[in-house]
């Protein structure tokens, strides 16, 4: 059997990176009005619960969802965000950053909101797929073409709860099942994480 994921990035890389992400958005958020942290469901909630806790200022957290419908790939709003936004600081937090077509769609929306500012941040960027220029202020880590799942990020909605980062090496298997990935990942019982 070929190999069907390798693991790319393990926790404590994970753990690092994100802790010091949260030191630089702390040290430029630390005058003025609390930042409000905007997470895209349903990706960005692992990254987003370590990151919050890293930060050292007070700030506010909320949510955004997007749908995605039609042949040309149009963006709907799924979940808006529940806190006021005219004014305030907001920084957008991405799993994964891909063609930027995605990010450039929520930043237009954001921006019809009145912010005092729209950052971005990501743990993942796959600069060399982007397709439209779209700023991303604070990036963890440069990734590949490879399709990745965990911390986050799924396929199909599976394996969102590993907790370091698996690079797809074999999307045929995959596809056929999930039952081989499952063994490699979750062990042969499927009650533990795989180191």
């Amino acid at each position: 059997m070929s190999e069907i994921v390798r693991q790319v990035i393990d926790k404590s890389s994970l753990q690092a990176r994100v802790s010091e992400l949260a030191v630089r958005i702390s040290s430029d958020f630390s005058d003025g009005e609390p930042p409000v942290l905007v997470g895209v469901l349903h990706g960005a909630i692992f990254f987003l619960a370590d990151l919050v806790r890293a930060m050292s200022i007070h700030l506010d957290v909320d949510f955004l969802a997007l749908n995605r419908f039609g042949e040309e790939g149009r963006v709907r709003i799924a979940l808006d965000t529940a806190t006021p936004l005219q004014g305030r600081r907001v920084v957008l937090v991405e799993d994964i950053v891909d063609t930027g077509l995605t990010l450039t769609s929520m930043l237009r929306l954001l921006g019809t909101r009145s912010c005092a500012s729209i950052s971005t941040v990501t743990l993942f960027d796959k600069v060399t797929r982007r397709i439209v220029d779209v700023d991303v202020e604070y990036r963890g880590f440069e990734v590949g073409d490879e399709f990745l799942l965990g911390y986050g990020m799924d396929w199909e909605g599976r394996y969102r709860n590993l907790d370091s980062v698996w690079a797809v090496m074999d999307l045929d298997a995959l596809a056929g099942g999930p039952e081989d990935l499952d063994r490699v990942l979750f062990g042969p019982t499927g009650d533990s994480l795989a180191p």
